[in-house]
């Protein structure tokens, strides 16, 4: 059950609270907690016309450079911000959020937030930095809260994507990676955080919009995993991953997927927006990148988070259905929530929007949803600003900047007027206030912490391949807008109606189904007594047979090496459970990487079997995997055979 994070409900006390004896340790840190408001950005959301509509929202601390530890002109350090937790949680489970962001040679591939200790400082970092920090959180009077960390921004994504001979690689990024402080740094602090009981790291892992291609997803996995294994580390420190912290991509796009064909080609191949990238959302990234890195030997119970502080995208240019199938970008970008000129844009955005208010516990496998980022604090300025920080200009941060190729050559789409990362900008913040999805308070829906009523009288018939449910409306004092539909155990549409129909199920197969009803004001009921239905069998007495055809299509070749995306199609009539692909190369082609898929490669002869989350296709229903390889001489395509079993 999804559960509102907020500390609204919360009565202070006067004094800090002595805890009698350390937070026991649990699955999930948000579950079951109230979760800190930073009264210093609480103060100045309220300040703000209709501000106080969110001033109570739980947000991150920051400590973005040394001095930020003790304190700074009119704010808060991290002791005395420790302090007013401990009061606010008067005695109860209780998460406080920081975020530990000041690696050297912090954020190569820009300028705006550029850091104070130059690339070789790793042991100023150390001594002066985290080690303070440790020391401070590992107060016995700190010992009942449950410390969240947010583990160093953007430092190994820009690792993956902006260094080592990519297209988009920095001299700066270049020396980092080759000095190895970034790996180095987020070891140290994982080990010395995680040796704090009550302590639980979370590894910043970018956005779908930077790692979410295959061909960056499975290496940027890999990096975290030798970064939480260095400096002393073991995974065991890691409680799982952040991602669009202090961006802007959306939680969801439900007016297309990845899987969507427009005038019979697919949109991952043929939308400038997609390019590719099998991940449209964040959230379907986060889950993504969470079977990852179970696979690359993190726990198997790592959580993810993600940052909703920005990505709401409503007002009155938000889609309210899917773009005109007339080519894929009119169809992708007619119904895209995400407004922004370019995935790579991340600089004060204008148009945005307040996201989904922090939430424990929303899906399966997501820790919470959480306010990293708080609302209101600039990203960065696009002129230079005298200051003691180290923070520069950067050109992604003025409106007028026509981009470079890390974001396509496309406008910055940014807001003028920007002050230094991290203080506070009074124009974004209003107009994140304005456009925030869902509404709040003075954004034209009532302010509301009341889940709605439970649905009833959930029923269904079935066909072979799919299901048809209905139930009974749930109340609500704002409203219900919608409910969300799960199958065992797993979320696999909405509706905004009292009915959904499932598809792509397999013949004579148990599926328990239960509704949640959703609120206008974000709040999420319990779920639905179950539904057990069993699908028909499928048609001429053979259920769940079906046949297969593959498709290949290499989508770069660089001489001595190419990469190539194969497209599996169920061409039967019934669904199927899984496929295998084989082919024999025909001239000296070797597979070095494949994702999506699990290989057997001998000599020239190759099979590619089903991964454990896409071999289930319904009847014309499709899906792909991609791989990398290198040749010598020439680089024939092979011919594929396919074969499917129910």
């Amino acid at each position: 059950m999804a559960v509102t994070l907020s500390a609204a409900s919360l009565v202070p006390i006067a004094g800090a609270v002595t805890p009698a004896h350390a937070a026991a340790r649990v699955d999930n840190p948000f579950v079951g907690a109230g979760v800190y408001v930073n009264p210093d950005w609480s103060a100045r959301a309220a300040a703000e016309p209709g501000g106080s509509a969110v001033a109570n929202q739980p947000t991150s601390l920051w400590l973005d450079r040394i001095a930020a530890i003790n304190g700074t002109t009119g704010k808060m350090g991290l002791r005395a911000h420790l302090n007013e937790a401990v009061r606010q949680a008067a005695g109860k489970p209780y998460v406080f959020q920081v975020v530990i962001y000041n690696l050297p040679g912090r954020d190569c591939a820009a300028l705006a937030s550029n850091g104070e200790l130059g690339p070789t400082e790793i042991d100023r970092y150390k001594t002066e930095y985290v080690d303070p920090i440790a020391a401070i959180i590992a107060d016995p009077a700190y010992a009942n809260l449950r410390i969240v960390t947010t583990i160093e921004l953007d430092s190994l994504p820009n690792l993956v994507t902006n260094a080592g001979g990519t297209a988009t690689a920095t001299p700066a990024c270049d020396v980092m990676k080759a000095n190895g402080n970034y790996v180095t740094g987020v070891g140290y602090a994982l080990n010395k955080l995680g040796a704090i009981p009550n302590v639980y790291n979370y590894i910043d892992a970018g956005h779908h919009g930077w790692l979410g291609w295959d061909s960056n997803l499975g290496p940027s996995v890999n990096l975290l995993h030798q970064a939480a294994t260095s400096s002393g580390s073991t995974v065991a420190n890691v409680q799982g991953f952040v991602t669009n912290t202090a961006n802007y991509s959306a939680l969801k796009e439900p007016y297309f997927t990845i899987d969507d064909t427009v005038n019979g080609q697919p949109i991952r191949a043929t939308s400038k927006w997609v390019d590719w990238n099998r991940s449209v959302d964040e959230l379907g990234y986060a889950k993504a990148f969470r079977e990852k890195a179970v696979e690359a030997g993190f726990d198997a119970n790592v959580g993810m988070l993600i940052d909703t502080s920005r990505n709401g995208w409503g007002g009155p240019n938000r889609p309210t259905g899917p773009g005109a199938k007339t080519s894929a970008d009119t169809y992708v970008d007619g119904g895209r929530i995400d407004r922004r000129f370019q995935l790579g844009n991340w600089c004060n955005q204008a148009g945005a929007g307040l996201g989904e208010r922090p939430t424990a516990a929303p899906e399966p496998g997501i820790d919470a949803y959480v306010w990293v980022k708080p609302p209101g604090e600039s990203d960065g300025a696009s002129q230079y600003i005298p200051n003691d920080q180290g923070k520069g200009a950067d050109q992604m941060c003025d409106p007028a900047y026509t981009g470079n190729v890390r974001n396509n050559f496309k406008m910055s789409g940014a807001l003028g007027g920007a002050p230094l990362a991290g203080e506070w900008f009074s124009a974004q913040f209003r107009e994140l206030l304005a456009n925030a999805y869902p509404p709040v308070n003075g954004g034209g829906t009532p302010t509301d912490t009341v889940a709605p009523s439970v649905p009833t009288g959930l029923a269904g018939t079935t066909t072979a391949t799919g299901a048809s449910l209905s139930w009974t409306a749930s109340t609500d004092n704002v409203g219900v807008t919608g409910y969300q539909v799960f199958r065992n155990g797993v979320q696999v549409g909405t509706s905004t109606t009292t009915s959904y129909t499932d598809s792509g199920l397999t013949a004579s197969t148990a599926y328990s189904y239960t509704v949640k009803a959703r609120d206008a004001a974000g709040n999420v009921s319990a779920a639905s007594a179950a539904l057990s239905l069993t699908t028909q069998a499928g048609g001429g007495g053979n259920p769940g047979t079906g046949g297969c055809t593959a498709t290949y299509k290499v989508s770069s070749d660089w001489g001595s090496g190419f990469n190539a995306d194969v497209t599996v199609t169920n061409t039967g009539t019934a669904a199927v459970n899984s496929w295998k692909v084989t082919w024999t190369w025909p001239g000296s082609q070797q597979i070095t990487n494949l994702w999506n898929g699990s290989l057997t490669q001998s000599g020239a002869s190759v099979s590619v079997a089903n991964a454990g989350y896409n071999g289930s296709l319904a009847a014309g229903g499709s899906t792909a995997f991609g791989f990398g390889a290198g040749y010598s001489g020439g680089n024939t395509a092979p011919t594929l055979s396919c074969t499917a079993t129910g």
